[in-house]
């Protein structure tokens, strides 16, 4: 897939049932990557997908009118946190893996939140080579480790704590 024709815009509750089913590709196919799991998000009526995405900035990656990647960024909340944001939910479906997509992506979540936090932190499962290499390339530094943070049928998953602070540059 080329990265030429790939479009990234803020998704809206009018987007819900793609952003649906791309959020359930994800949890299917990398259950380690992600928090919660399919069965739980399988549940969820359509409309908490809406309303998940008229209260947060979530992004969507296009090709044509297919979506091919997902991003979110949760602001923190609280006087002494809101200088600070979560890159979460990345997601990028395999057939438009290494054409750029997740660097559009990631590059979008930053620029959206520059004039809004000072630093985006996330977590990444440790060994997802390919994510933890993007993530550096864009600026992202570890900064910690956090051991067994996820449980996958029986198997532990450490994840990379990273931020980029988006007041050095």
């Amino acid at each position: 897939m080329d990265a030429a024709p790939i479009q990234v815009r803020r998704l809206t509750p009018a987007d819900a049932r793609l952003y649906r089913d791309i959020r359930l590709e994800g949890l299917r196919s990398d259950p380690e990557a992600f928090g919660s799991t399919f069965e739980v998000e399988e549940a969820r009526p359509l409309t908490f997908f809406s309303e998940r995405l008229g209260g947060s900035a979530a992004f969507g990656a296009f090709h044509d009118s297919e979506i091919v990647g997902v991003a979110g960024l949760l602001i923190r909340e609280g006087r002494k946190e809101a200088h600070k944001a979560l890159l979460v939910g990345m997601y990028v479906r395999p057939s438009a893996r290494k054409a750029g997509v997740g660097r559009r992506l990631v590059e979008t979540i930053i620029e959206f939140a520059r004039p809004r936090v000072e630093l985006v932190q996330l977590a990444v499962v440790s060994d997802n080579g390919p994510a933890r290499r993007l993530y550096e390339r864009l600026g992202f530094l570890e900064y910690g480790l956090e051991k067994k943070a996820l449980k996958q049928d029986g198997h532990y998953y450490d994840e990379l704590l990273m931020a980029k602070d988006l007041k050095t540059g």
